[in-house]
């Protein structure tokens, strides 16, 4: 099980790696903005270990939240499934700028923050899957 925080674009970079290829539905993604927080449950596939085709419960948050910016979910719905490609970070001065998760379909969030201040925690046991996420055409 994972336990990873992030506090700069290189531990960012980690867990954009380790949550690669998660699969999540839009419901499972909330901004809390009095606690400034944008949080996601996704189910990973867990890259650490990936010979055991394994997938874990994840929570993911993000702290210090200003704001989060919708773009491509025009048709999207609760149930919709969601797959996560990558988290990047982007600077606008020497700690805030923009934390983007990019989904497939065109789906991407924008988190306006203050810091990169990240975590993410596997929530349970690991069940088998017969499938390797692959990005071969």
């Amino acid at each position: 099980m994972l336990r990873l925080t992030a506090q700069d674009v290189d531990d960012l970079n980690v867990i954009s790696a380790q949550m690669q290829d998660a699969v999540l539905k839009f419901a499972d993604l909330n901004f809390n903005a009095k606690r400034r927080r944008f949080a996601l449950v996704a189910n990973r596939f867990a890259w650490d270990d990936a010979k055991l085709k394994t997938r874990r419960r994840t929570g993911l948050h993000f702290d210090h939240v200003k704001s989060v910016q919708k773009q491509g979910f025009k048709n999207v719905g609760p149930e919709t499934i969601l797959s996560l490609l990558a988290i990047s970070f982007n600077a606008v001065d020497e700690l805030s700028g923009h934390i983007t998760l990019a989904f497939s379909a065109g789906h991407h969030l924008r988190l306006e923050v203050e810091c990169v201040d990240v975590t993410l925690a596997d929530m349970g046991p690991a069940w088998s899957t017969e499938m390797t996420p692959s990005h071969e055409t």
